[in-house]
């Protein structure tokens, strides 16, 4: 096929394949197959077996695979801090705080050791291919996550704030297998790693992040509620606000993953407190409207827009990174170690480090049973792979943990995606059996 066929043909399958899953995104909700499907077989036909309109290379397109992976994870950290609105008093927060530690720690332990007595590998690979496999994925896994801010069920929500807190919490474990590489500085006896990468990396990113999204928060509200300021879009903001929270935790040498997650949970607090005194009757037959709307709505309107275009920022993103998911598929030779690995994995390790790590959490045995099987990897994965490689990655060990990594995206992809609208839906009829019968 002729270049000047290829770049219109290209074109024309992505745009047909965007209005497809647009026109279908409600039959599609309702059939044991979820759109990340859809978007890998799609990415295999355009890639390399198919089309060859997509052809990548996995090493020296690794930075360009870094970035596109690292914008569609900070898009979805945000989006997840948004959807948590429990108070962090809560002790329902328990069950991701403990997912994202301890379930997350014995998982890296378990990979680490069947890395160095399976696979063979080195200690500092294992450890590496451990905190790349152990983060779940904030991105493709939006059908078990908290649709509604006000959602209390403690199997949503502690996948959703593990999948936004364990990205970040892996970082001072990819460190630590990049530094038994000699990759990264850990210093005397592990002080720096201990220090920088662990203490100060998290609890800094957490910080920058969640002062970053109050002042920004509140300093909107207080300019459309006080001042009846006409700002620019929300979608400015969400855009602004990611790249600001981001930017300052890495130039403070923090996590920008966990700096864009505390931001998005910061923002949805400021606009879940109260709105302050309703307006007298002069303020309302004054200058009240801020583009037609009362101050006193300027929190829930802000949220509405910063939500809906969250929404669609990461769908696109979730398109992007899967396609390319699919096209590298046929460009990475597969050993048979993946056929038993994957399975070890998903089926052995997840649920023994779940059911270890949710010890004293009040969670029903039904709720354990799926958080232990939706641990779900994808694209977090795949960043942290591109992440090590742009850092000196030998292309050896490089091409075997790419397979691996691709191997275990793809089954999460194909099994929780054909698994999560048959199991969720049980799940929501026992749970609302339960409600009715109690009532």
């Amino acid at each position: 096929m002729s270049e000047a066929l290829l770049v219109p043909l290209g074109f024309l399958l992505v745009g047909l394949l965007l209005v497809v899953m647009t026109l279908t995104s409600s039959l599609i909700s309702r059939v044991p197959l979820s759109s990340a499907i859809l978007y890998l077989a799609v990415g295999v036909g355009i890639g390399p077996w198919g089309l060859g309109l997509l052809v990548l290379d996995p090493l020296g397109d690794a930075a360009l695979l870094e970035r596109l992976t690292e914008i569609a994870v900070l898009i979805s950290l945000f989006t997840v801090g948004l959807k948590l609105e429990l108070p962090l008093r809560d002790a329902r927060w328990r069950i991701p705080l403990q997912l994202a530690t301890v379930s997350m720690l014995l998982t890296v332990g378990a990979i680490a050791a069947v890395g160095v007595w399976l696979l063979r590998l080195p200690l500092g690979v294992s450890v590496l291919l451990g905190a790349i496999l152990a983060p779940t994925d904030p991105v493709l896994a939006s059908d078990v996550q908290v649709a509604d801010p006000q959602d209390r069920d403690r199997l949503r929500f502690g996948l959703t704030g593990e999948g936004g807190l364990n990205d970040g919490t892996a970082f001072p474990l990819v460190m630590l297998g990049l530094g038994l590489m000699s990759l990264h500085d850990l210093g005397e006896g592990g002080w720096r790693w201990w220090a920088v990468d662990v203490l100060w990396a998290v609890a800094g990113g957490v910080g920058i992040g969640f002062a970053l999204g109050a002042v920004v928060g509140r300093a909107i509200l207080y300019l459309r509620m006080r001042h009846r300021e006409m700002l620019g879009p929300d979608e400015f903001m969400v855009l602004g606000l990611i790249a600001l929270a981001y930017g300052t935790a890495l130039l403070c040498h923090a996590y920008g993953f966990l700096a864009v997650f505390a931001a998005g949970l910061a923002l949805r607090r400021v606009a879940a407190q109260p709105a302050g005194p309703a307006p007298t009757l002069a303020e309302v037959e004054g200058a009240t409207e801020v583009g037609h709307m009362e101050p006193a709505q300027a929190p829930g309107h802000m949220m509405q827009a910063v939500e809906r275009f969250n929404a669609q920022l990461e769908r696109i993103a979730e398109v992007a990174v899967v396609l390319v998911v699919g096209a590298l598929l046929t460009v990475v030779n597969f050993d048979a170690e993946v056929l038993w690995f994957v399975p070890l994995l998903l089926f052995a390790i997840r649920p023994l480090a779940v059911y270890a790590g949710l010890v004293g959490a009040r969670v029903k045995r039904s709720q354990r049973r799926l958080i232990a099987w939706f641990g779900i990897r994808g694209i977090g994965s795949v960043y942290y792979l591109m992440y090590a490689i742009t850092h000196g990655l030998h292309p050896v060990i490089a091409q075997r943990l790419l397979a691996i990594t691709l191997a275990v995206v793809v089954a999460s992809v194909l099994l929780h995606g054909i698994s999560v609208t048959p199991l969720m839906r049980r799940y929501e009829k026992r749970k609302e059996a339960r409600r009715v019968a109690e009532d």
